[in-house]
């Protein structure tokens, strides 16, 4: 049997399973290992400090808390010092040896299970510390517990079946790691690399890291502040750091809150849209830390989708993580917490936009296309991200925004719709025969400019149980316009529009006389529910070969003077009337982005240019 000062001990039968489970599949990074052994000391460190409120004597009390980490690329290792609690002789086995609780054989059996390799047992030190053997051939343990009456002790092992501790005297309180490398992971034994991990993972820890005497953690985790503790020069730096940015922040939003978790959050909306066009859809911003120490920079679930412009930390030292620490393992918490910030988010902007309308619109002018991507695919906040959205209308100058709130207020006694129009600029829409007839009855239009805009208003069906229609829709129902200009004969305007049909043939479903047009001479329109010429044209670009429906609804305005030449022409010159007809059809499909070919158009034109001239 061995000594007291030197045993040599064959580890646990489980910790040899986790063992080999660490090292060939647990961590997806060999990096890890680094922010593993950084977090433990950090948890010495912390234990220690509460130590010091209950206890006089204590070992090296002159030692500041800290961890020093130090690379030699001659000798290919690195050694990580903390100047923490340190362990005895007891601990070694127990943290290094054995796996410390009950069930420890139902554990491993489940972490063995090849898509089950998670636990809620994060923090203990000993699964932690084992992530050191993914990239050394032997690590060795100086250690010497608080206590001034502790031994100073050696814990050494290749990681394969057995370790031994022995007496080594000169150990400061604290536990120093040393890391023989394998020579294929000698890169961790440049200063470079490691500095690089430390400020990926290690950045915000609270005790300084001296990487060969250099402190590394320079930026302060702000987030775990009170708000008024932090100046905006400290937000602003805070904010170029995380993000990786230039810009100042636009927007800043930092709160803890105490259910459905522990969380401090810091978050900040930037300057610019990160998606400008060209750029493409950028990862998710906001990393998510646990007790300050980086678990995920791009967590995909943390937040809505429609919140990936937003930078900036969350962090909890309650987040179910899984045994490798790079996942959270509660979907349903993930789910709470990504509601929380969600809600939290859009109350703070509503809060900004009643406190500063100006610097609202500025934001919504940049960002208004997450917001519409949230009403469409964030069911639960829906209702309170319409509210922020705006629109330019007809009732309003260009540049002045309504919301749906203020056109509903503005809508007439008798009006249970709210009337949109899609097009890309507004004056394709004030151009366009749709508009006169609303504007003649002093019925307000929203105007929607962007190519997401298909997609919210197919999603959102209505609003304050108001229906939302496009003018270009046709069954649409509007008053009579009174005037004295005498009324056209019903029987001959019904005979013009079933010639027009029986000369346009199948490239229009039906001919009607319009209530709606007041300059314009006809309209085309489609049914409800079809596909808006926008949206064919979106597609078109995706699949030059996309082919929809071609229902088109033409309707014409008798009262016009081309449809009384027209009507007259008929019968005394029917090829030059046939050939207007159809000018007057493709006038009106043109206007309405639904003419799919040109061609035959331009070539009419002339012709009709030609007999014109020779009257």
């Amino acid at each position: 049997m061995s000594s007291k000062s030197e045993d040599k001990h064959e580890f646990q039968a489980e910790v040899q399973q986790l063992l080999d489970i660490v090292i060939n599949s647990l961590y997806t990074d060999k990096e890890i290992f680094v922010r593993e052994l950084v977090s433990n000391a950090v948890d010495a460190l912390e234990k220690l400090r509460h130590i010091q409120l209950t206890e006089k004597s204590i070992a090296d009390s002159n030692l500041d808390l800290e961890i020093n980490i130090t690379t030699d690329d001659a000798a290919n290792t690195i050694t990580i010092t903390d100047y923490g609690t340190g362990m005895t002789r007891e601990e070694l086995v127990e943290n290094l040896g054995t796996i410390a609780h009950s069930g420890s054989k139902a554990f491993i059996k489940e972490l063995s299970k090849s898509d089950q390799k998670e636990t809620n047992i994060i923090g203990q030190f000993g699964v932690g510390f084992y992530s050191a053997f993914m990239v050394s051939n032997e690590v060795t343990v100086y250690t010497r517990s608080w206590n001034e009456d502790s031994e100073h002790l050696c814990w050494k092992s290749d990681g394969k079946s057995s370790y031994q501790i022995e007496t080594n005297q000169g150990q400061r309180r604290g536990t120093k790691i040393v890391i023989k490398l394998k020579e294929d992971q000698e890169e961790f034994s440049k200063a470079p690399r490691i500095k690089t991990i430390l400020e990926n993972y290690s950045n915000f820890v609270p005790f300084d890291i001296l990487l060969n005497g250099e402190k590394v953690n320079t930026v302060e985790a702000i987030w775990m502040k009170p708000k008024a503790d932090v100046s905006d020069e400290k937000y602003s730096e805070f904010y170029k750091f995380t993000a990786k940015a230039f810009d100042e922040p636009r927007y800043r939003m930092h709160f803890s809150a105490d259910v459905p978790l522990m969380i401090n959050a810091l978050l900040f909306v930037p300057e610019e849209n990160p998606e400008r066009p060209g750029f493409g859809q950028v990862d998710p911003g906001v990393s998510l830390y646990c007790n300050k120490v980086l678990i995920d920079s791009t967590p995909k679930s943390l937040l809505p989708d429609w919140l990936r412009f937003l930078k900036g930390v969350i962090d909890s030292e309650d987040l179910p993580l899984n045994i490798s620490r790079e996942s959270m393992q509660d979907s349903a918490l993930v789910q709470k917490l990504n509601r929380l910030i969600a809600k939290r988010f859009i109350k703070f902007l509503d809060r900004e936009e009643k406190s500063d309308a100006e610097k609202f619109a500025a934001f919504y002018e940049n960002f208004r296309s997450f917001l519409k991507e949230g009403v469409i695919t964030d069911h639960e906040n829906r209702d309170a991200l319409v509210k922020l959205l705006r629109f330019e209308s007809s009732s309003e100058d260009a540049g002045v925004y309504a919301t749906l709130d203020d056109y509903v207020a503005r809508m007439r006694e008798d009006q249970d719709k709210i009337f949109y129009q899609i097009a890309p600029e507004r004056q394709a829409i004030e151009s366009a025969p749709y508009l006169e007839a609303f504007k003649a009855r002093s019925i307000e239009v929203l105007f929607l400019y962007d190519p997401i805009d298909e997609y919210l208003v197919g999603s959102l069906p209505s609003y304050a149980d108001k229906e939302l229609v496009s003018i270009a829709q046709s069954g649409i129902e509007l008053e009579e316009l009174t005037t004295d200009e005498q009324a056209p004969d019903e029987a001959q305007t019904s005979a013009l529009c079933q010639w027009m049909k029986d000369t346009l043939g199948n490239r229009v479903a039906e001919v009607n006389v319009s209530k709606r047009l007041v300059n314009s001479p006809a309209a085309a329109l489609t049914p409800g529910g079809s596909i808006s010429p926008q949206m064919k044209q979106m597609m078109r670009q995706v699949d030059p070969q996309f082919s929809s429906s071609k229902e088109v609804h033409l309707e014409i305005n008798p009262r016009h003077k081309l449809l009384k030449s027209l009507d007259s022409a008929r019968a005394e010159q029917p090829d030059f009337a046939k050939l207007v007809a159809e000018q007057i059809a493709d006038n009106a499909l043109l206007s309405a982005g639904l003419l799919e070919e040109g061609r035959d158009m331009v070539t009419r034109v002339y012709e009709i240019m030609q007999r014109s001239l020779e009257k």
